[in-house]
């Protein structure tokens, strides 16, 4: 036998080539500015897109309006609203809602003004409850100027948690010994190591609470209103509701439930 040691294993493999690539300053510089060239045309074309929408958002709003309980269905037929939203009277609450608007900050769209829309109902007395996340533009920003698309640097380095303020809308109750942020409070979760309350309480605490830790309004604004026929009729995956054959065994039961499930469609009557 030959004495010769064997190799350790690896030892004959080559040394990786791109172990060390290196990248002076200069290149450094011209991949960043390219960087920003992409954002900006990609924040050209998000704002581009947003106003291309409104009017056909405005079409959809006028047929919803004609169709009974269009935006509560919407709203529950979203796994995030129907947790938030489980109890029974703010269900009942929210079956009053006829109307549902965004209104974009005309200087950073991406912020926005949530807008519900309400019938007279035995709750409250206000007949639109908003939620504002306003735009808090950095101290820079003052002394920018926009490019011909009216973008500048300020708006490429855009941070919600930094730059975005939500606001809080006081609801007025009939009944303030019922009012239903009252009767389900949010909880804060003193032990936790977030900031994440430990009871969500009534979905209403929305608005009468400024800050939105469940981040509520972007899942209603980029979620829900974006695709409001398609949650209407249940055709999101992931966020239908139970199916009908589980609903008709709890008919019986539940008799005096709020009725905010998928819309059956209408059986054709045969000649």
């Amino acid at each position: 036998m030959s004495g010769k040691k064997r190799a350790s294993p690896g030892a004959d493999v080559e040394k990786n080539p791109l172990a060390n690539v290196e990248l002076n300053d200069e290149d450094a510089k011209k991949l960043q500015d390219i960087q920003k060239d992409i954002q900006r045309v990609e924040l050209v074309i998000e704002r581009q897109a947003m106003e291309k929408l409104t009017p056909v958002y405005e079409k959809r709003r006028a047929v919803a309006k004609s169709i009974e309980k269009f935006w509560p269905v919407a709203l529950m037929n979203n796994s995030m609203i129907s947790f938030h939203a489980q109890h029974t009277i703010d269900q009942l609450a929210l079956s009053y809602l006829e109307d549902l608007w965004i209104v974009r900050d005309p200087k950073e769209p991406r912020c926005y003004t949530i807008e519900f829309f309400f019938k007279a109902n035995p709750y409250f007395t206000d007949s639109i409850l908003k939620k504002e996340y306003k735009y808090v533009p950095p101290p820079a920003a003052s002394d920018e100027n926009p490019d011909a698309d009216g973008i500048t640097d300020s708006m490429l380095e855009f941070s919600w948690a930094r730059d975005v303020q939500p606001s809080a809308t006081p609801i007025h109750w009939k009944d303030p010994e019922n009012a239903l942020t009252k009767l389900h409070p949010r909880v804060a979760d003193v032990d936790g190591d977030d900031d994440m309350p430990a009871e969500a309480g009534s979905f209403f605490n929305f608005f009468e609470i400024a800050d939105d830790p469940f981040e509520i309004g972007t899942q209603i604004v980029n979620e829900i209103f974006a695709e409001a026929t398609d949650y209407f009729m249940g055709n999101i995956a992931g966020d239908e509701l139970d199916s009908e054959e589980e609903d008709s065994e709890d008919d019986d039961d539940d008799a005096e439930e709020i009725d905010l499930e998928k819309p059956r469609a209408k059986k054709q009557k045969k000649e």
